[in-house]
């Protein structure tokens, strides 16, 4: 998924205040004893599966809804969910998901393999544009009628042959099937709630809201203030509901890394999104008890864009790339554990073995750029870097700034803006170069290459290559797994000479925890499963 790097700093004015001058005796957020307090960076662009991508969106989303299997935190394995139990056909094209008769509806209606038939048709749907529809392209049809090639949903492989059991036949094996099924573009919705606020391929259909939003997992809304606060409470018609040790969950979207760190500091929030750079050695020393840091699936990069001069010339392109010292970036500004990446992929995908990565060589970016009739930068005019609002993201787009100044000769002009604003920048190409990053929605090298298919909703790029999409395709429908690697390997390298992209650092999983949170299973998907925390206040706290 999209990794937003959870920030912004667009706030209503009466609200942050007072959580910002806590030290002058301000109270900031309420004390509840009861809820888990959590600070999840970004305000969600929305809580319509259909429509999102973010991390902090995912966040809210997987305690509101839960898809046809689960993924357990400390093995990665997939575990049942809404469906008891499945099987496969031998060739692995055709499952049957039969689901737990138990599972309801935030309303106490029950959850019908129709509802997920009536999901993925939406999510397929043309018009309503889901950034995450290419993956549902594995079912038999679906890119066919996601691409309006056919208007007849009864050609795509979903099909409710009764309301407890669900047919699946697949357009190539999908051997991550399983584990794709805990993420949000594969959750159910109900028809009665979408269509009863609009249409149901209309963007702007406010179904997902307080008070209209039917959900069926673990939690259910009860109050969204934007850019305050997201206020969740048990669903009592949860399949497992006695099993859900948290009464609620409160996601506040606290942008500014220096402000959530003090409100955890606090005791006003028990798990946080990310930590300072800087206070990071201090956490070590004197708390090491409450800072979590951990490998973590994903990867920060740029993305060029390559329908605007002379970002459409890839020698200018592998320049920009070869000419930073990724490093330097890691260690002397990020300074959390980071690793340099040199390569999209990150380490960690069981059976992928990499293609050579893109290194930093100075004296042949200097080279590629005089090739590209740039000498030194003379006649290349001023580019724009775009990012949205974090203390980290502006130290590492001012770090290549003086690194494409110093070694190109390349004027980078720095644009900020929020989360939304700047989203709104990538899906219009109205920006040069862009930092964006990529979370690991299944630990499979092809989760990240994908993105880079040819009118993929997460390109936004506007590179394009058939080679490409033919590797990736055909990496698809290859059931032997070593050859499958070959062609993954195949695409990553052409994406790497192509340069569309300019990798940047391998995340590590770094936050601050509460002790008093109990029963979270760091794992290198940053996946937390709601239904298995709870909370042990000490004796005289809150």
């Amino acid at each position: 998924m999209r990794g937003n790097g959870f920030f912004r700093q667009t706030w209503v004015v009466s609200l942050v205040l007072p959580w910002v001058l806590l030290g002058a005796g301000c109270s900031g957020p309420p004390r509840e004893p009861d809820l888990l307090r959590v600070g999840n960076g970004a305000e969600p662009a929305a809580l319509d599966p259909h429509l999102v991508s973010g991390v902090s969106e995912h966040r809210v989303l997987s305690a509101l809804f839960e898809g046809l299997a689960t993924i357990n935190p400390a093995t990665l394995e997939p575990e049942p969910a809404v469906a008891a139990r499945w099987e496969a056909s031998p060739d692995g094209l055709v499952w049957r998901f039969h689901l737990d008769p138990d599972t309801r509806w935030s309303d106490g209606t029950p959850v019908t393999a129709g509802d997920f038939v009536y999901a993925w048709r939406r999510m397929l749907s043309p018009a309503l544009g889901s950034e995450y529809a290419y993956m549902l392209h594995c079912l038999a049809g679906a890119r066919a009628f996601n691409e309006g090639q056919t208007t007849d949903f009864s050609t795509v492989g979903a099909r409710a042959l009764s309301d407890g059991v669900l047919e699946v036949q697949l357009d190539h094996p999908t051997p991550y099937l399983l584990k794709m099924q805990s993420h949000f573009a594969w959750y159910p919705v109900k028809a009665a709630a979408v269509e009863a606020a609009g249409r149901v391929d209309d963007r702007n259909n406010p179904w997902a809201r307080p008070g209209t939003l039917v959900s069926n997992g673990p939690f259910r809304l009860v109050e969204w203030q934007p850019n305050d606060q997201i206020r969740l409470e048990r669903n009592p018609y949860y399949r497992r509901a006695g099993s859900v040790r948290l009464p609620g969950i409160v996601f506040y979207p606290v942008d500014n890394q220096q402000t959530e760190e003090r409100l955890f500091r606090a005791g006003l929030l028990d798990l946080t999104s990310t930590v300072p750079r800087y206070k990071i050695p201090v956490y070590r020393q004197r708390m090491p008890e409450r800072l979590q840091s951990h490998p973590y699936l994903g990867t920060y990069f740029y993305r060029f864009n390559v329908t605007r001069s002379p970002l459409n010339d890839p020698r200018v392109r592998r320049a920009l790339v070869m000419a930073l010292d990724r490093k330097e970036l890691a260690e002397r500004v990020l300074k959390g554990g980071e690793i340099p990446a040199d390569r999209l992929v990150p380490e960690g995908m069981a059976g992928y073995r990499p293609p050579e990565g893109i290194p930093y060589d100075p004296e042949g970016a200097r080279q590629l750029l005089a090739e590209a009739g740039y000498p030194e930068g003379r006649g290349m005019r001023e580019l724009d870097l775009l990012f949205n609002t974090s203390e980290a993201h502006r130290l590492i787009a001012e770090a290549a700034q003086r690194m494409w100044r110093e070694t190109l000769g390349i004027r980078v002009t720095l644009r900020n803006q929020d989360w939304k604003v700047y989203l709104a920048s990538m899906d219009s190409l109205d920006y040069d170069i862009a930092r964006s990053a990529w979370i690991a929605d299944v630990p499979d090298a092809v989760n990240f290459l994908e993105c880079f298919l040819a009118g993929g909703g997460n390109n936004r790029t506007g590179w394009s290559s058939e080679t490409y999409d033919q590797l990736i395709r055909e990496a698809y429908r290859e059931a032997d797994q070593d050859r499958r690697a070959v062609l993954l390997a195949r695409a990553e390298a052409l994406l790497l000479d192509e340069a569309p992209i300019a990798p940047v650092y391998f995340y590590r999983w770094t936050f601050l925890m509460n002790p008093e949170v109990r029963g979270l299973v760091p794992n290198p998907l940053g996946f937390i499963r709601w239904t298995d925390l709870w909370l042990e206040r000490q004796e005289g706290g809150e």
